[in-house]
């Protein structure tokens, strides 16, 4: 068993419009659980699938020593797809079901190998993961993607695999599940790798390698660990990068110093020369040396000029294109005091009789997570307070300086630029100090004059929420609806920057309690099986 290993060998991958996605990647996995890391884009998922077999890679080859079981991030719900189906065994009991109406084939026999409890061993683990309510031949068009995930994990630890390999597992999964994985991959006893940007997921693995345009980088310990390596070795190539082009400007001035020496000893002797009465052709033979010196001069600089900035590009190389996100204050003053949403009686749409009704307020500058397992009613009373839907009952005040963003982001306008809808909402500023503000958020200057549609996920909200915190009026209050899913690690921490910039009334929704801690929240809103809870966050 500690002999399982899978290898990557000079692995490349060209995209069909022939942009080289990566090239070169040489890697060895073995027993220990790997999370693997990188910005949006650069090809983990792609990654994956060669790992998993699924793909083949342009040059080189993936070899494994055992058998791979791949969990893709995007589920599929066709219509006449069902539970079995979904965790995999579909095929197995089916041909289990042949056997015992009397087959003798021998493929059926080789599909179900000596897995003959199949059919109660997935009842089982339905049952542990309170998916008991579901049958296998239910279809999973009428599943919730958290409730399809969590059917495909269990497939997946049911699996007689020697490796796992899950892109992004925990999407769509609340709090209790998301906690549920980590204890199931804890118990998993064979080779893991997991494709994620869950910081509280990727703290359980005992490796994260790291894909990057520089190739993949392999680094033993969990996320923190890696989180504060990368930091120490940005602060590394940040002082060489210093180092070398103080060097340069010091060995440049000296180079100056040389040449002017020169020039001075050429002017000295050909005015001597001159005094002294001296042949034409001595003063032209004197000339023809002093030039010959003078250019030998220059040739030698030339080349050190150039060994000096090609030293300061490779440590320019060794620093990631990741500048720290930067937030200008906002016009936005907000008395504490003010009252911005005031729920009296609201009877909720859509949401079970113990968590149908609220009471809330929330001032000027209160931020509320609000937590609670999926299909709690988050989602709706948050667009309730958006006006989105209507309240069944009670008394809705919300302050109409309020905005709304969910996860399509639709306060965008897909055919416009970000500039053209920033300029849109602000008039007092000048154009080069929107572009500037837009590229201090991490949006490159050829991405601010492109249809937002064609923005990544990260880059369309980093837009979003420009539009809103650099408006002439910014909202009073902002209701964010999972708005950290699918986003990189780097665009993730941009976002955290960026909300806790933000001065006016907060309320979010999200699963993730490592993004949730990070937003400096003053209250907690639970959805308990008694009702709505708000819970104010201690500040000792």
């Amino acid at each position: 068993m500690t002999s399982l290993h899978l290898d990557l060998h000079n692995v490349a991958y060209v995209l069909p419009n022939g942009r080289e996605l990566f090239s070169g990647l040489n890697e060895q996995f073995d027993l220990r659980p790997v999370g693997l890391v990188g910005r949006n884009g650069v090809g983990k998922s792609l990654l994956a699938r060669i790992m998993a077999g699924r793909l083949s890679p342009t040059t080189g080859f993936c070899k494994c020593s055992g058998n791979v079981y791949y969990l893709s991030q995007h589920i599929e719900h066709a219509k006449e797809k069902t539970v079995a189906a979904l965790a995999g065994v579909e095929h197995i009991l089916k041909a289990l079901a042949r056997i015992e109406s009397g087959s003798a084939e021998v493929k059926d026999f080789d599909t179900l190998g000596d897995r003959w409890d199949i059919h109660s061993r997935l009842v089982m683990a339905l049952e542990q993961n309170n998916l008991h309510y579901l049958s296998l031949d239910t279809p999973i068009h009428l599943l919730s993607g958290g409730e399809a995930m969590r059917i495909a994990l269990t497939g997946a630890m049911l699996s007689d695999a020697d490796f796992l390999i899950l892109d992004e597992p925990s999407n769509h999964l609340d709090r209790e599940n998301r906690q549920a994985l980590i204890e199931q991959l804890q118990r998993w006893p064979r080779g893991l790798i997991v494709v994620s940007h869950d910081r509280q997921l990727l703290n359980t693995m005992t490796r994260i390698v790291e894909l990057s345009p520089m190739g993949l980088q392999s680094y033993g310990g969990n996320y923190s660990f890696y989180s504060a390596t990368k930091e120490h070795e940005r602060q590394n190539a940040l002082e060489t990068l210093a180092e070398r082009k103080l060097e340069r400007q010091r060995k440049t001035r000296v180079m100056r110093q040389q040449v002017e020496r020169q020039e001075r000893r050429r002017a000295r002797g050909n005015r001597q020369g001159k005094e002294a009465n001296q042949a034409k052709v001595l003063l032209d033979r004197q000339k023809e040396r002093s030039e010959v010196s003078s250019s030998t001069l220059r040739k030698t600089q030339s080349i050190r000029l150039a060994n000096l900035d090609e030293g300061v590009r490779e440590a320019a190389q060794q620093i990631e294109a990741d500048p720290p996100v930067i937030v200008h204050d906002t016009s936005l003053i907000q008395s504490k005091k003010r009252r911005v949403v005031e729920l009296e009686k609201v009877e909720l749409p859509y949401v079970a009789l113990a968590r149908r009704t609220i009471n809330l307020i929330v001032t000027g500058q209160q931020r509320v997570g609000i937590i609670g397992p999926n299909g709690c009613g988050k989602s709706t009373l948050l667009r309730m307070m958006a006006g989105r839907v209507a309240p069944l009952a009670g008394v809705c005040q919300v302050t109409p300086e309020h905005a709304y963003l969910d996860q399509q982001l639709d306060n965008l306008v897909p055919h416009k630029t970000v500039l053209e809808q920033l300029r849109s909402v602000n008039h007092t500023s000048s154009e080069g100090e929107l572009r500037m503000r837009l590229a201090q958020l991490g949006i490159e200057a050829q991405k601010i004059t492109t249809p937002s549609r064609l923005l990544s996920g990260g880059e369309r909200l980093k837009a979003a929420l420009a539009c809103l915190f650099y408006a002439d009026n910014p909202p009073q209050l902002l209701l964010l609806d999972e708005p950290n899913n699918h986003l990189d690690l780097p665009s993730l921490q941009a976002l955290e920057t960026m909300l806790r910039s933000y001065r006016g009334a907060l309320i979010v929704v999200s699963h993730d309690d490592a993004f949730l801690e990070s937003l400096g929240l003053t209250d907690h809103l639970l959805a308990t099986d008694q009702g709505w809870r708000l819970n104010t966050i201690s500040s000792a």
